[in-house]
């Protein structure tokens, strides 16, 4: 009861509303390393989860034509300044069913803690899968956060991603999501990710347009400071008539931060196109000066610029 209650605050302090798991209309599921201390289910979601020795696995299906109402909350951390937890998803949303889900994980005390994620994720036809991925971590970057996802998309189908670390340090982070989309589904992936001391921030997000008129965006806003690093792979290949895609990387660097953007664009029709930009420097100077003409410090100033571009 105490690591709920506890769990709960982190939550909140996330960003999350902690009455959705009190309502039993809402299917949520929230885990403390590898203890599920919370969960409910509603009609149509077959969400199984399994605790293991490090962690948790979970099953999770959308069943055949069923369009799941409320936001599904997912809460995951660990409170204790040391600890791994390690989640493994398979997730099947069968044809003509739909889901969103928002997951939070936090880690408000970490010191020596390593999170890692891995997902196998199936989205049938005429289906839509949207995941929602906020982080909240502490002051002391000593956090390794490892997620990587495979998803393959059917066709007339929907995925969206988005995934946010702004609040407390970074640590160590290396993302991996890679997606294959057929005929008319799109594909739609952002991360939005502050680094600052001397975090590490490493990105690879892949779509493979294999289906006719299929579509991607991947889309990253990165900002860096102090002695942080990041590197931000974005790659988009379209293999079918049809296709179109566009990658769009912005990173914002401050001090002695390093900052590297490589946009991969891949055509192997004639009929496809992928698109890309990527741009990275300091933060605009004349937006920083019209908002010390009407009174803040420079520091300040960089602050809300940065917030404006990561929101």
């Amino acid at each position: 009861m105490q690591d709920y209650e506890l769990m709960l605050d982190a939550y909140a302090q996330a960003g999350g509303a902690p009455s959705v798991f009190k309502d039993s209309n809402i299917a949520h599921l929230v885990v403390h390393k590898n203890k599920v201390i919370g969960s409910n289910s509603v009609k149509g979601l077959v969400l199984v989860p399994k605790e293991t020795a490090i962690g948790i696995d979970i099953m999770l299906t959308v069943e055949k034509g069923i369009k799941i109402e409320n936001l599904v909350h997912l809460c995951f951390g660990v409170l204790p300044k040391e600890g791994i937890q390690e989640i493994n998803i398979k997730a099947r949303i069968e044809d003509g069913s739909g889901v969103k889900l928002l997951a939070h994980c936090v880690f408000p005390n970490a010191v020596k803690v390593l999170h890692k994620m891995q997902a196998e994720i199936e989205i049938g036809d005429n289906a839509y899968y949207e995941y929602n991925e906020v982080h909240f971590h502490g002051e002391s970057g000593g956090i390794e956060v490892i997620p990587k996802a495979r998803i393959k998309i059917g066709k007339n189908s929907h995925l969206v991603t988005n995934f946010s670390l702004l609040k407390g340090r970074v640590g160590v982070f290396d993302l991996d999501y890679e997606s294959e989309i057929l005929d008319n589904s799109t594909l739609d992936m952002t991360a939005k990710i502050y680094g600052y001391g001397n975090d590490r921030i490493k990105i690879r997000e892949a779509g493979y347009l294999n289906g006719r008129a299929s579509r991607g965006l991947i889309k990253s806003r990165i900002a860096v400071k102090d002695n942080a690093v990041s590197e931000i792979i974005n790659e988009l290949t379209a293999s079918a008539p049809g296709a179109r895609g566009h990658v769009d990387c912005v990173e914002i660097i401050q001090g002695n931060a390093q900052a590297k953007a490589i946009p991969i664009v891949n055509v192997t029709n004639e009929f496809a196109k992928v698109t890309h930009e990527a741009a990275i420097g300091r933060v605009d100077k004349k937006q920083v000066e019209t908002l010390m003409a009407r009174g803040l410090e420079e520091e300040k100033a960089i602050d809300i610029v940065v917030g404006g571009m990561l929101k």
